[in-house]
């Protein structure tokens, strides 16, 4: 820097250079009061001017001759220093405030529900994120406030051409297979995360830095990775390049929160293949959907055998307690008629027990009379025993003679022997036929 003379002192009207130099936006406001000043009124122009510098004080050090007050040929009041000195300051008062709000560094400052605001102080360093809405307080030159945009942003991949740092070419990817596929609109929905605003203007500073420097530098090679990791058969599928949206946002969040950034979601539309590829996919489409058409006739099928069986197992199971039921019944109906007969058998034994005691009874008194009888009967055969063992063959001759007095005997005489010897008894029959046995004899 230029040194300047020691000589003299910058006047009054030289100060506004200063604040033009630290607001280039109020240079205008300068120049412009710097003119208005030039044009000095009739009635000052006649007054004496007081020249500011020290009168006793000289470049070198040593000391000058003692100037007096020049007096202005047109005549006039006196104007003293100190209200020079006051004008002056509050001219400058005024050229400051100008350019304050030429500058929008008025000390206070508006925070919208879309915005959040840094207070930035220079003195100590720190910092303050200003989350909530309202009009923000802060001393210009030591403290300044900074503003950004934490309205949900759109970063648009369609069409041939870049257009700005939210709009890319569309988005092409190589599958695993080796085939090509792309998207011909394709949207990244993501915000600032409030809480790091200040790690944003750290490091993208006050404009929209961080849709250039982030958001599109990790975009396309996340999405490449992720949704390259599939088949072209295997990226049809919705669940699939789901499941890559899904691990491309996470992985862009990984990299893009430490900046301040979040990723809400990733809007992706179906992929297109060449057409002949597509023609294909769109012909295994069909034949996957007869195969699940067949599988869900299938499944019906197998439900509707469910249900049948059920509804047979059901009337088997009717039935089957129906019969428990009647065999429950009938086992009672046994049992009760097993008590009946086992009450009857019980009254047939005692009756029969009284029968068998009665029979015994009455044969015990009938064998106590036969023996009474027998013994009678055997005592008097004991007792003729004995008589005849006195008698001798005197009672058997009697005995003889009683038999054969029963006995009709027929005498026939018999030629062959006209002296018998002995003689026979012969019964009914035998008589009979000894008298057949003569008559052939006779013949």
């Amino acid at each position: 820097m230029g040194k300047r003379p020691m000589g003299k002192r910058p006047c009054a009207v030289e100060r506004p250079l200063a604040i033009e130099a630290l607001f280039p936006r109020a240079g205008t406001s300068v120049h412009k009061a710097q003119g208005q000043i030039s044009k000095t009124p009739p009635r000052i122009q006649g007054m004496r001017t007081i020249d500011m510098d020290d009168t006793n004080s000289s470049s070198d050090g040593g000391s000058r001759p003692e100037k007096r007050p020049r007096r202005s040929t047109g005549g006039g009041r006196r104007i003293s220093a100190s209200s020079v000195l006051t004008g002056i300051a509050a001219l400058f008062a005024v050229f400051l405030f100008a350019g304050l709000g030429a500058s929008g560094n008025l000390g206070f400052v508006t925070v919208t529900d879309s915005e959040v605001a840094v207070k930035l102080n220079y003195m100590t360093g720190t910092r303050e994120v200003i989350t909530t809405p309202g009009i923000k307080t802060y001393i210009p030159f030591l403290q300044a406030v900074f503003k950004v945009n934490r309205e949900p942003q759109r970063y648009m991949m369609e069409g041939n051409k870049m257009r700005g740092d939210s709009h890319a070419p569309f988005l092409t990817v190589r599958a695993r297979d080796g085939s090509n596929f792309w998207f011909e609109s394709l949207e990244i929905q993501y915000m600032i995360l409030p809480s790091k605003a200040g790690e944003i203007i750290d490091d993208s500073g006050l404009d929209d830095g961080f849709k250039r420097d982030w958001v599109r530098a990790f975009a396309r090679s996340i999405l490449r990775d992720e949704f390259g990791r599939f088949s072209a058969v295997e990226v049809a599928d919705p669940s699939s390049y789901r499941a890559a949206r899904v691990r491309s946002t996470e992985r862009m969040n990984e990299y893009l929160n430490p900046h301040g950034v979040n990723v809400l979601q990733i809007i992706t539309p179906k992929p297109r293949f060449d057409p002949k590829y597509e023609q294909a996919i769109e012909d295994r489409k069909e034949a996957d959907q007869d195969v699940e058409r067949l599988k869900e006739l299938e499944n019906q099928l197998t439900e509707e055998r469910g249900q049948q069986l059920a509804l047979v197992e059901k009337e088997k199971e009717i039935e089957w307690q129906g019969l428990q039921g009647d065999l429950v019944r009938e086992r009672k109906e046994a049992e009760r008629e097993s008590i009946l007969v086992m009450k009857g058998a019980d009254r047939y034994r005692v009756t029969r027990e009284a029968d068998g005691k009665a029979e015994r009874d009455r044969f015990t008194a009938q064998a106590e009379g036969l023996t009474a009888k027998y013994t009678k009967e055997a005592e008097g055969i004991r007792a003729r025993a004995a008589a005849l063992e006195q008698r001798g063959s005197v009672v058997v001759r009697e005995a003889l003679i009683d038999k054969l007095s029963s006995i009709r005997f027929t005498l026939v005489p018999y030629s062959r022997d006209p002296s018998p010897k002995r003689l026979e008894h012969l019964d009914g029959n035998q008589q009979q036929r000894a008298s057949s046995g003569d008559l052939k004899g006779g013949n």
